[in-house]
């Protein structure tokens, strides 16, 4: 019972969660993701690993979510916009957007899956795909990484479950 209740909750949540979060303020949304951004990036930012952003627009679209957002690199620091042009686009779920951040999924993997689309100009495409491949989740914040972690493990388990299993006990238990 448990385990279907975790498998619906994993691949049914992002369906749920889209008409709420579409109601939340644009502003709220993008300051809340200017501030992740930056605080998860900011040695990278220092470091002048992302100066392939300056100048340059990377969009971000979580299909289920129905959620996008478009970044660059100004002044040293990361600016999200709602604009609907960008240089190149990363599409993909939430979940898999997660077990992506987490490192718990490879982006040459979901790319080949067809769970990661990239469209547009493929150098800044694959520059973004080389320092998602180049970033440890663990040199992220502490808090950050534990609860990316925690939520990655939920989010992998249920995805994982095998959706004939689930069925067969949901029979058994009428």
């Amino acid at each position: 019972m448990l385990q279907r209740l975790h498998y619906q909750l994993v691949n049914r949540m992002p369906g749920l969660l889209a008409t709420p979060l579409g109601r939340v303020p644009l502003f709220c949304k993008k300051m809340c993701l200017r501030q992740l951004i930056n605080w998860q990036y900011q040695q990278l930012i220092a470091d002048g690993e992302i100066d392939f952003l300056q100048q340059r627009r990377l969009g971000i679209d979580i299909s289920d979510l129905r959620w996008k957002w478009v970044m660059t690199l100004e002044a040293g620091r990361i600016i999200v916009t709602d604009d609907s042009v960008a240089d190149v686009w990363f599409r993909a779920g939430i979940n898999d957007l997660i077990l992506l951040a987490a490192g718990r999924k490879d982006p040459d993997m979901l790319f080949f899956q067809r769970r990661l689309i990239v469209e547009g100009d493929t150098e800044l495409g694959l520059a973004v795909k080389n320092l998602m491949d180049a970033i440890e989740p663990e040199a992220m914040p502490a808090l950050l990484y534990n609860g990316l972690q925690h939520l990655a493990a939920f989010t992998e388990a249920g995805m994982t479950q095998d959706a004939s299993v689930i069925t067969v006990r949901e029979e058994n238990s009428c």
